[in-house]
């Protein structure tokens, strides 16, 4: 018997999938919802049908743009139409996942985003999980090519505890499957300089970039400082280390 029936904002992506599968595994009824499946939560189409009789929405879906303005637009725009339409669907528990680092003082423009798109969520009466994620093993690649200068890749030795993708589907499954908890951290078991942790994906996959450690260089247009995407006391720690997840991820195409 299904126990409950889930649907997942952004259910077709490389979370989303794997939140979907998680769930349909563990008897809960859980509906991808994308625009590859009509389902535009910007837009609203398709949001009333999808969300008829669903008990528990998740988001996570992601701005096709990272241009500040777009970013900002699609979570905010996205939200409040999924909030208007959860209400109106007598959703009881939105799940969304965001990234650690929102609360704190920082001017990444993506940040500020994920920051607007919690605040709707907390503020609109329906109860929540905010899952906040550290930077994704998955990430290592992206990072390296948007901090590219020719063959040099030039990153800070910000602290940051990465986290496979893997476990980030994990823990936002679990969220969706029990009660509103509020704010909770995740993170992966190792903490790494951002430069080091580029510096080891790139090594393993022979790729030619040297990278220099450069504390003035931007990530994603800001500069950090040392502790910004470090969790904070009670994060929920989740085992899969680098050294286990290159040989069995390669680089996305």
């Amino acid at each position: 018997m299904k126990m409950a029936k889930i649907v997942v904002i952004g259910g077709t992506g490389l979370i989303g999938s794997k939140v979907v599968k998680k769930l349909d595994a563990h008897g809960h009824e859980a509906v991808a919802a994308s625009p590859n499946t009509g389902v535009d939560s910007v837009t609203g189409e398709g949001l009333a049908d999808a969300l008829h009789g669903a008990d528990t929405v998740v988001d996570v879906s992601n701005s096709p743009s990272f241009a500040p303005e777009d970013v900002m637009e699609f979570f905010t725009t996205s939200t409040h139409n999924l909030v208007a339409a959860e209400k109106a669907a007598g959703v009881r528990h939105h799940v969304a996942l965001t990234i650690v680092g929102t609360n704190r003082p920082q001017t990444i423009p993506y940040f500020a985003a994920k920051s607007a798109q919690e605040e709707i969520i907390r503020e609109s009466g329906i109860g929540y999980s905010l899952v906040h994620a550290t930077q994704f093993l998955e990430f290592g690649g992206s990072i390296a090519d948007i901090s590219t200068e020719g063959d040099t890749v030039r990153l800070p030795g910000a602290l940051i505890q990465p986290i496979a993708a893997e476990d980030v589907s994990t823990a936002v499954a679990r969220a969706a499957a029990g009660e509103p908890v509020g704010d909770i951290e995740i993170a992966g078991p190792e903490v790494f300089g951002m430069d080091g942790f580029v510096r080891r994906t790139l090594a393993f996959r022979k790729d030619p970039r040297t990278v220099v450690r450069d504390d003035t260089a931007p990530y994603y247009g800001a500069v950090i400082e040392e502790r910004t995407l470090i969790p904070l006391e009670g994060v929920q720690i989740f085992s899969t280390r680098l050294d286990e997840w290159l040989p069995a991820n390669p680089p996305r195409a």
